[in-house]
């Protein structure tokens, strides 16, 4: 991965955080700033029992791709993909159990 695509990433990254933050998830950082561990991408400790965020920050996705990598870093949680694409608002991706997971909250 070239260094524009990292950057491209992070800004991602930061604009999903933001977006949190202006929900009122005011604890909402980036993944690697906050252990360093690598995992979700951006972690929030209101929602990092539950939840798992994948963002990507691109003009094309593989949704099944970006859902299984997601999965896979979730380790039980929901895992929910965001997508970003330029001048375009943000879309939200789930497989059937993090659907399931996500419905079962609701009531």
């Amino acid at each position: 991965m070239g260094k524009f695509s990292r950057e491209k990433g992070k800004r991602g990254e930061r604009m999903f955080r933001d977006w949190l933050r202006d929900l009122g998830w005011t604890s909402a950082k980036r993944g690697v700033q906050y252990n360093g561990l690598g995992g979700a991408d951006v972690v929030c400790k209101e929602l990092d029992d539950v939840m798992m965020f994948e963002v990507k920050n691109v003009e094309r996705l593989s949704i099944p791709d970006a859902c299984d990598q997601a999965v896979r870093d979730a380790k039980g949680k929901i895992a929910v993909v965001a997508h970003k694409r330029n001048n375009h608002p943000w879309r939200f991706y789930l497989d059937e159990e993090s659907f399931g997971k996500l419905l079962q909250l609701a009531v």
